[in-house]
C-alpha cells in the first residue's frame, strides 16, 4: 500500500478482488429477455457501452421482479425529491447571492441517484418514503457540496457542471466557496429537524447523522480528494491508492446514503451492513463509469469537461486495467454488489437491484 494509506483508512474497508481476471465478463450474461435501459440513448436498445455486458432493467429474471417500471421509479422519486430540496432552500435567513448559489447547483438537475437510493434502501427495511426523504434531501446537499468545491479552480478547476457554467464561473469563487459551506451545514440540520418532524426515532435519526457525517469529512470525501490532488501527475499511483481514494471520495458517500436509509427504515445492524457492502461495491462501479466515461463520452454527454482525468495526469481505471479491463472490473463489481441482496425480499429488493444496473450501464 502506498502513500494515501498513511492518511487513515475508511470506516469500513474493502480490498479490490479479481482485477486481474479478464474472464469474469460472463458472470454477468443471462439468458433473458433484455430490456432498454433507462439511460441509454435512443436506438442503442439492450447493449451499453459503459460495460461489455448485457442488461435486464425492466421485467425479466435475476430477482428483479417482473414488469418493475424502474424508470418510473426513478423519476417519482427524483421530482419528490426535487420538490423537497426546492422547499427546504425557500425562504433561507441569508444574503440573496448565497441562497441564488446554493439553488443554483442544488435544483440544476442531475440523476439523483444518491437520494433513490437511500429510499430505496429505506423501503428494502420495511420504512416508508416519508420518513427518509430528509435523509435523501441532506445526501444530495453534501453530494452538491462536493461538487461546488470540486470544480473551483484549486481543485479540479472545471468550468462546466451538469451541462452549465460551474457555481463558482457563475457566482464567483467566494460566494461558491461558502455556498458548499453552507450546504454541508443545512444537510445536519435538515436531517434532525426532518427526522423529528417524520417521528423517526431519535437513536436511528442520530445513527444516520453519524454516517453522513463520517462520509462528508476525514472518513471520506474530504480524504479522498486530498488524496486524489496529490496523486495527480504521480506515475507512482496504483491500484492499492486509487482504491483509497474512490473508496473514500465516491464510495463512502454512496455507503452512507444506503446505510442511513436503511437505518431510518427500521434496518438491523446485520441487514444494515449487507446494505453497506453492496453500497461500496455500487460505488466503485460509480467511480470506475465514470472513468470510462471520461475517455469515451464527450463533454456535450456528460455535461462536464470530458477528458480531464488524463490531462492532470490522474490515475483512474481504464489508465491502471486498461479499457477494457475497467469494463470487465465494472461487471465484477455489478455481480458482486447484486449478490449482497440475494436473500432479501426479492420486490423489496427490485430497486436497489435495478438501481445496481442503471449505473452499470448510464452512458452520461
Amino acid at each position: 500500500m502506498d502513500k494515501f494509506v498513511q492518511h487513515g483508512a475508511p470506516s469500513q474497508t474493502f480490498k479490490l478482488h479479481c482485477l486481474q481476471r479478464r474472464s469474469s465478463i460472463s458472470l454477468l450474461r443471462r439468458s433473458v429477455p433484455v430490456g432498454r435501459c433507462a439511460a441509454a440513448h435512443a436506438g442503442t436498445a439492450g447493449k451499453a457501452t459503459s460495460v461489455d455486458v448485457d442488461v435486464v432493467v425492466n421485467g425479466g429474471s435475476g430477482g428483479g421482479g417482473v414488469g418493475f417500471d424502474f424508470e418510473g421509479y426513478l423519476s417519482a422519486n427524483a421530482k419528490a425529491v426535487h420538490d423537497a430540496l426546492d422547499v427546504a432552500l425557500c425562504g433561507l435567513r441569508c444574503p440573496a447571492s448565497l441562497s441564488a448559489s446554493m439553488r443554483y447547483s442544488v435544483l440544476a438537475g442531475g440523476k439523483r441517484l444518491r437520494p433513490a437510493l437511500a429510499i430505496a434502501a429505506c423501503e428494502l427495511a420495511g420504512g416508508p418514503a416519508a420518513a427518509v426523504t430528509p435523509v435523501a434531501c441532506a445526501v444530495e446537499m453534501i453530494h452538491t457540496a462536493s461538487l461546488i468545491h470540486d470544480d473551483i479552480p484549486c481543485m479540479d478547476d472545471d468550468a462546466l457542471r451538469r451541462g452549465r457554467p460551474s457555481n463558482h464561473v457563475a457566482f464567483g469563487e467566494p460566494t461558491a466557496l461558502l455556498a458548499g459551506d453552507a450546504l454541508l451545514a443545512l444537510a445536519f440540520e435538515h436531517v434532525a429537524r426532518g427526522c423529528a418532524a417524520a417521528g423517526v426515532p431519535a437513536d436511528r435519526a442520530l445513527r444516520a447523522v453519524v454516517e453522513l457525517g463520517s462520509a462528508a469529512g476525514v472518513g471520506g470525501v474530504a480524504a479522498g480528494q486530498v488524496a486524489d490532488m496529490e496523486g495527480e501527475g504521480d506515475p507512482s499511483v496504483g491500484l492499492d491508492a486509487l482504491e483509497y481514494i474512490h473508496a473514500h471520495k465516491t464510495a463512502r458517500l454512496v455507503e452512507a446514503a444506503a446505510v442511513s436509509g436503511a437505518l431510518v427504515g427500521g434496518a438491523g445492524d446485520a441487514e444494515a451492513e449487507r446494505v453497506r457492502r453492496y453500497a461500496h461495491f455500487l460505488g466503485l462501479l460509480l467511480q470506475v463509469v465514470d472513468d470510462v466515461l471520461d475517455v469515451t463520452g464527450t463533454s456535450e454527454q456528460l455535461g462536464k469537461t470530458a477528458g480531464k482525468d488524463a490531462a492532470a495526469g490522474k490515475a483512474t481505471y481504464p489508465r491502471l486495467l486498461g479499457l477494457e479491463g475497467a469494463r470487465v472490473y465494472a461487471g465484477e463489481l455489478l455481480a458482486k454488489a447484486e449478490a449482497e441482496l440475494d436473500g432479501f425480499d426479492a420486490a423489496r429488493a427490485a430497486p436497489l437491484r435495478h438501481l445496481a444496473r442503471f449505473m452499470a450501464y448510464r452512458q452520461h
